[in-house]
């Protein structure tokens, strides 16, 4: 019996929803842990500690707010499919042809060789093609085995938002995983006291066994994902200053200069667009989303050959 890996796959697809639940059990625990449990009752003490308790808990709520906003952002946007029977212009195919691997319907590669002109101009790689899609690939394109379709500028399939992240929802998932640092790390810092106080309330008992164990997993989680998370903030961040995916960085390692790489800023902004004020919120302005080609996912501007 002949066994299918690409639909088995597939079947990652439905671990996702699981995931889904597990993002909501966490935040749960961690909300309960945080607000109702330790500085919730705080704003009844007056003074400092009611003032500190209140600027506390609505900087918890705001991040929060931003998390799930970023988070369902990226379960729910598509991260950006090939239109069918997708050909670059001819600009594009000049510039961009052969950015990926080349793939003929037959799996011939002697059917999309590279040819020379008649004038003798330099050989050009042809337009990469899916063989399983039935349909030309753009540049940065990649066939996802458990969305079983390509994503444009496919970063990676994530479990955790059942989604590819690609061309149209990186940046929301960047700031999923900021705002999810951020939330963790600060719902570590203030469950500290608590925490150092939890095995001597166990001894006296003073607070009960399940308030005590929730503090305990709310603490355990937050530091477990904060230190995660700041090992893939760390790592997306160089990604986006080289203008680079998770995919691409094999292939960046081949190259003397890699294409995409046109300095910090415009790298940045092919991710996160040209409006400052819309940076740190999963949206896009009509204007970016129009006049930045990166941000659709079908084209991308690159160091011409000489400076490459």
């Amino acid at each position: 019996m002949e066994i299918n890996l690409f639909r088995l796959c597939s079947g990652l697809k439905f671990l996702g929803y699981f995931m889904i639940l597990l993002v909501a059990a966490i935040v749960g625990v961690s909300y309960y842990a945080v607000v109702v449990l330790t500085w919730g009752p705080q704003l009844l003490r007056g003074g400092v500690h009611s003032f500190f308790a209140f600027f506390l808990i609505v900087l918890f709520h705001i991040l929060l707010i931003m998390l799930l906003w970023s988070y369902f952002m990226v379960v729910f946007k598509d991260p950006g499919a090939v239109p069918q029977n997708w050909k670059p212009l001819p600009e594009e195919e000049n510039l961009e042809a052969g950015s990926s691997m080349t793939f003929s319907d037959h799996g011939a590669s002697e059917a999309l060789a590279s040819t020379e002109s008649s004038e003798g101009q330099e050989r050009r790689p042809p337009v990469a093609y899916c063989s399983r899609c039935q349909n030309g690939k753009p540049p940065r394109c990649h066939h996802c085995s458990v969305c079983q379709r390509c994503v444009l500028k496919m970063d990676h399939h994530c479990v955790w938002v059942v989604n590819c992240v690609g061309a149209r929802n990186y940046k929301f998932f960047l700031l999923f995983l900021l705002y999810t640092f951020l939330e963790t790390t600060m719902g570590t810092l203030v469950l500290l006291p608590r925490f150092i106080k939890f095995f001597g309330d166990a001894k006296n008992r003073s607070t009960s066994p399940g308030n005590l164990a929730i503090i305990f997993l709310a603490f355990v989680l937050n530091l477990a994902f904060s230190l995660s998370l700041l090992c893939f903030v760390i790592m997306h961040a160089s990604l986006i200053s080289s203008n680079t995916t998770t995919i691409e960085v094999y292939e960046k390692k081949k190259a003397v200069r890699w294409k995409y790489d046109l300095g910090k800023r415009n790298n940045f902004e092919q991710v996160f667009g040209t409006k400052k004020s819309l940076w740190l919120f999963p949206m896009f302005s009509k204007e970016d989303f129009n006049n930045i080609p990166a941000l659709q996912g079908l084209e991308f501007p690159t160091l011409s050959d000489s400076e490459a």
